[in-house]
């Protein structure tokens, strides 16, 4: 089962994930990052943007396929059930920001990112979900104290 040269999905999954982020910054315009590590904060912005482009852009593997049904519906689902868990886990943060919930913030997109790169077997992305998980929990963690 392929997407071929772009999954719509993953865009979808992407802009979903966008969207309070967009939101949280649009309303806390003065918040600093306070990690002062320059190589985790590297890593997790190529990470991070690696992630977001490969989702929807088969960048080296030339298209999106899966290795059969079953890894399909394991995708949709998965990602279906991990992101609502990432806007429910907004929806607390909004309300009153805690570590735990910061926490599960930065963890949720990396198991998206890496469930899907595993899934579309897109090893790029599944690469870049793991430099964008090991610098988004440090960065996270540095900012909330």
């Amino acid at each position: 089962m392929e997407f071929g040269w772009n999954n719509l999905f993953g865009a979808a999954i992407v802009v979903i994930m966008l969207i309070p982020n967009l939101i949280f910054a649009r309303k806390h315009t003065d918040q600093k990052n306070l990690c002062t590590n320059r190589a985790m904060n590297l890593m997790e912005q190529i990470g991070r943007r690696g992630c977001l482009i490969l989702m929807w852009l088969p960048l080296v593997v030339g298209k999106f396929g899966f290795a059969g049904i079953p890894a399909f519906l394991i995708y949709v689902i998965g990602n279906g059930i991990l992101l609502f868990v990432y806007l429910i886990l907004w929806a607390f943060y909004f309300k009153s920001s805690s570590v735990k919930t910061a926490m599960a913030l930065a963890v949720v997109p990396v198991c998206i990112f890496l469930l899907s790169g595993l899934l579309l077997r897109h090893w790029l992305l599944s690469a870049s979900a793991v430099l964008f998980g090991v610098g988004h929990i440090y960065v996270t963690k540095a900012n909330q104290k």
